[in-house]
C-alpha cells in the first residue's frame, strides 16, 4: 500500500477517533473487559462491512462521485432525496459539535497566551481556517492529517507509559454490572466512535488510480487503527481505576483530573489529544460535506466553501442549546446512513443487469443479512 493509500486510511481513522475515545472506558468498564471487548469487536465488524458495501457502491457506479450521485445512480431519485437528507442532517450536526468543541478549546488556548477573543470569535476563526484547509483539497488534508495523527499516537503512547506500570489485575477482572440490556444501550456510543463512512466517496475519488483490492485494504486498515487505540486505552484506564470510580464520573474532564493528580503531565497530553481528535474528525467530516456540495451544486470552490460552512457555523453560534437536543438523534441518523443506505445501494446494484460488478464485498447473502441484522440491533439499542 502506497503513502497515498496509507494517508487515506489515516483520514478514515482520524474521522472515527474523537473525544468519544476518552468516554469509552466510563461506559464499558462496569461490564468487564470481556464483554466490553466483545461488543467493540462486534460493532467494528459491522461498521467495517457497511463501509465496504458503500465502497462497492461507489466503485461500481463509476467512482469519483459524492453520495448524491452514488445514491441517484443506485437508488433512483427518491433514494437520492432520502440519502441527501440523512447525510446533510448528520454532517451539519457533527460539524456544529466540532465547531463548538474546537472553538471552546481555541478560546482557552488563546487566553493562555494573552490573546483575548470571545467564544463566538474563536468559533468563527476556527471554522474559517479549518475550512480553508478543507477547500484546499483532499491531498492537503491527507498530508496534514498524517502529521496530526502521528502526534496523536505519540500522545497516546506517552500516556500509556505512565499508566501501564500501575495496572491492577484485580481492576481488570471486575464486573459490577451484568445487565445485558445496559450493555446493549452503550452500543450507540461505540457505534458513533466508528462513524467514518462519510469519507469513503471522497477517498475513492482521491485514490482514483487504486485497484478495488487496494481500496478495500484502505478501509479495513482505517477501521482497525481506531479499534486498537480504543482497546489499548480501555485496558489501560480500567487497569488503573475501579469500575465504581469510572461510573461515577459525569464527564471526561473528571477522568483526566484523576490521572492528573498522579501525573500532572497527563492533563496536558490528554487535552492535546482531545483537541487533535476534534480537528482530525472535523477535517474528515468537513471534507465529506465539501465533496457532497461540489457533487450536488457544481459550483467553484469559493461558493462551495460558503455553502459548506455557513450553516454549521451559524448553528453553532445561534442554536447551541437547541443543537444539544438534536445531537441525541445523530446516532439514529448514522444507523440509516451508514448501514441501511449502503445495504440498499448494493442490493439494488447487484440485482441490476446493467450495473458494473468491478468490486463485490466478500460474504455474499450471509453478510448482507448480517448487515441488516446489525442495523436492526443498533436501532434497538438506541430505543430500549
Amino acid at each position: 500500500m502506497n503513502l497515498k493509500l496509507i494517508g487515506s486510511s489515516l483520514i478514515i481513522s482520524g474521522t472515527a477517533l474523537g473525544a468519544g475515545m476518552l468516554a469509552i472506558p466510563m461506559v464499558l468498564a462496569q461490564f468487564g473487559l470481556l464483554w466490553g471487548t466483545a461488543l467493540m469487536l462486534f460493532i467494528c465488524l459491522g461498521t467495517t462491512y457497511a463501509a465496504l458495501l458503500l465502497l462497492e457502491a461507489s466503485i461500481n457506479v463509476g467512482g469519483g462521485l459524492g453520495m448524491n450521485t452514488i445514491a441517484r445512480k443506485s437508488l433512483g431519485k427518491s433514494g437520492q432525496i432520502i440519502t441527501n437528507g440523512l447525510l446533510y442532517a448528520l454532517l451539519i450536526c457533527l460539524l456544529m459539535a466540532y465547531i463548538l468543541g474546537a472553538g471552546d478549546l481555541l478560546n482557552k488556548l488563546l487566553r493562555g497566551i494573552g490573546v483575548e477573543l470571545s467564544l463566538i470569535q474563536s468559533q468563527i476563526a476556527f471554522t474559517l481556517v479549518a475550512g480553508i484547509i478543507v477547500a484546499s483539497g483532499t491531498a492537503v488534508i491527507d498530508k496534514l492529517n498524517r502529521v496530526l495523527f502521528g502526534i496523536m499516537l505519540l500522545m497516546l503512547v506517552l500516556t500509556l507509559v505512565f499508566l501501564v506500570p500501575d495496572i491492577s489485575f484485580e481492576n481488570m477482572t471486575q464486573v459490577t454490572n451484568s445487565s445485558t440490556t445496559d450493555l446493549v444501550k452503550t452500543s450507540a456510543i461505540i457505534f458513533t466512535s466508528f462513524g467514518f463512512m462519510v469519507v469513503i466517496p471522497s477517498l475513492v475519488s482521491y485514490n482514483h488510480d487504486a485497484t478495488p483490492k487496494q481500496l478495500r485494504n484502505m478501509v479495513i486498515l482505517g477501521s482497525l487503527i481506531p479499534l486498537v487505540c480504543y482497546l489499548v486505552w480501555l485496558y489501560a484506564v480500567v487497569g488503573n481505576l475501579t469500575a465504581e470510580q469510572l461510573i461515577h464520573f459525569t464527564n471526561v474532564s473528571e477522568l483526566i483530573s484523576v490521572f492528573s493528580a498522579e501525573h500532572a503531565f497527563i492533563s496536558v497530553v490528554l487535552s492535546g489529544f482531545t483537541g487533535l481528535a476534534l480537528l482530525t474528525s472535523f477535517l474528515g467530516v468537513a471534507m465529506a460535506l465539501f465533496t457532497q456540495n461540489q457533487d450536488m451544486f457544481k459550483q467553484n470552490k469559493v461558493v462551495t466553501y460558503v455553502i459548506s460552512f455557513i450553516l454549521p457555523l451559524t448553528g453553532a453560534i445561534y442554536a447551541a442549546d437547541q443543537f444539544l437536543s438534536v445531537l441525541s438523534y445523530a446516532g439514529i441518523i448514522l444507523v440509516f446512513l451508514a448501514v441501511f443506505v449502503p445495504l440498499a445501494m448494493v442490493v439494488k446494484l447487484r440485482k441490476s443487469e446493467n450495473a458494473e460488478k468491478t468490486y463485490i464485498a466478500e460474504g455474499g447473502v450471509a453478510m448482507l443479512t448480517f448487515s441488516f441484522a446489525f442495523g436492526g440491533f443498533l436501532l434497538i439499542s438506541q430505543v430500549i
